[in-house]
C-alpha cells in the first residue's frame, strides 16, 4: 500500500511472505469477480445483484460529476445500469479494474447522452468574467487542505459546461481532441472551457481557504480573551 504523495509518511517495506500473501489476496479477489462476471452473463439475478451493489455507490459518484439533480441522476443511472446488464454477456474480462472501467465509460457515456438533449451551452456564462488570464495546471496550494466532499461540490457548482469538460480532461483522461468528438465541439472550445473551469475553482478555492482562516483566527482571538 503507498501512502498519499507529501503525506511525510514513509513507505512501509513489505516483507516476501507479507507480498506474498496480499498478491494471493489479489488473485482471490480476481478469481471472485471473474467468476460472478460469468454468473451475471449467464442471466444470474444473485450475481448482477452483487455487482450492482459493489459499484452503485462509486458509480453514483462518478454520474454526479455531471449530473446535478437528483431526478435526472436517478434516471441517468437507471439506463446505465440497464445498458450494463443487458450488454454484459459482450464484456471481456481483462483483470482487475476492468469492469470498473467498463462500467464506468457507460455511466459517463449515458450521462453525455442526457446532457446532449438538454442542449448544454458551451459558452461564457454570464457573472464569470473576472476570471484570471492564466491558471496554473497543478492544484492550488493548500487544495489537499479542503475536504474532498467539499472540492466535488465546488465542482458540480460549476456551468454545465465548464463542468462536462472539466470531468471528461480530468477525470477519464481525455485530451482535447478526444473531448471535441464526443461533445460535438471544436478543440479550442475544449481547451478554453477547461481554462475557464480551473479559474472558477481556484477562486472558490482560495475564497474557501480564507473563509476558514478567518473563522480560526476570530476562534484564536476570542481563545485569548478569555
Amino acid at each position: 500500500m503507498k501512502y498519499k504523495v507529501g503525506s511525510g509518511i514513509a513507505e512501509p517495506a513489505l516483507s516476501g511472505f507479507e507480498r506474498a500473501n496480499m498478491q494471493q489476496k489479489v488473485q482471490r479477489i480476481n478469481y471472485m469477480e471473474k467468476e460472478c462476471i460469468r454468473l451475471a452473463q449467464r442471466g444470474d439475478a444473485s450475481a448482477q445483484r452483487d455487482i450492482y451493489l459493489g459499484y452503485v455507490r462509486y458509480l453514483t459518484a462518478v454520474c454526479a460529476r455531471y449530473i446535478i439533480r437528483d431526478e435526472d441522476l436517478k434516471d441517468v443511472l437507471q439506463e446505465s445500469f440497464i445498458k450494463i446488464f443487458s450488454s454484459i454477456e459482450r464484456f471481456e474480462y481483462r483483470g482487475e479494474g476492468s469492469l470498473k472501467a467498463w462500467m464506468t465509460r457507460i455511466v459517463v457515456n449515458e450521462a453525455l447522452k442526457f446532457l446532449g438533449k438538454e442542449a448544454v451551452r458551451f459558452t461564457f456564462i454570464s457573472g464569470w468574467q473576472n476570471l484570471p488570464e492564466t491558471v496554473e495546471d497543478d492544484d492550488p496550494d493548500g487544495m489537499e487542505e479542503i475536504p474532498p466532499e467539499i472540492v466535488q461540490e465546488m465542482i458540480r457548482s460549476l456551468p454545465a459546461g465548464y463542468r462536462t469538460v472539466f470531468n471528461l480532461y480530468m477525470f477519464e483522461e481525455k485530451n482535447h481532441m478526444e473531448i471535441a468528438a464526443l461533445l460535438h465541439i471544436g478543440e479550442s472550445t475544449s481547451a478554453s472551457q477547461l481554462h475557464r473551469a480551473k479559474a472558477v475553482l481556484a477562486r472558490q478555492i482560495k475564497e474557501y481557504r480564507n473563509n476558514i482562516s478567518t473563522v480560526r483566527d476570530e476562534y484564536e482571538r476570542q481563545t485569548v480573551e478569555r
